[in-house]
């Protein structure tokens, strides 16, 4: 058999970068109303899909917030290995997923649903919980867990 040769591997260290702030006045998230609140002084009237990640500590006061995934005019995926990334390198304890719906309805898809359970049943398994999946319209929001998804 021949010798292979080694393989270089990276030494990494991995850490966030803050590249801005905001002032969010209510300071902890305790309702969907609240979270539909910071998320809409956060994402503002954006012309493509943002699909967002809240990142909270212990006393459901946001830490960080990452744009896990820009989509299209009517799309837009968020995986769980971009969702909890965040979340684990802020040691987040539960997160708030968002992501808004440039057509203005806020109503939740079959496929906004199916990525909800998915990000919950792998927040189970990591030890972050997804408290809320809320889909932003013009005005107006739905949140899936007061739906009944989460």
């Amino acid at each position: 058999m021949k010798n292979q040769s080694a393989k270089r591997v990276n030494i990494v260290n991995l850490k966030l970068v803050k590249e801005s702030s905001m002032l969010y006045k209510n300071r902890c998230v305790r309702s969907s109303e609240d979270g539909y609140q910071l998320l809409k002084q956060f994402l503002g009237d954006m012309d493509r899909e943002y699909f967002v990640v809240i990142c909270l500590d212990t006393k459901n006061q946001p830490t960080a917030i990452n744009i896990c995934h820009i989509g299209s005019l009517n799309a837009s995926i968020g995986h769980p290995r971009e969702c909890f990334k965040p979340a684990i390198l802020s040691n987040a304890a539960s997160i708030l997923v968002s992501h808004n719906h440039p057509s203005g309805k806020s109503g939740e898809s079959r496929e906004d649903v199916e990525v909800t359970k998915r990000l919950v049943q792998a927040g189970k398994i990591i030890g972050i919980d997804v408290i809320d999946h809320i889909v932003l319209g013009d005005g107006e929001y739905v949140s899936l867990k007061e739906k009944g998804y989460i």
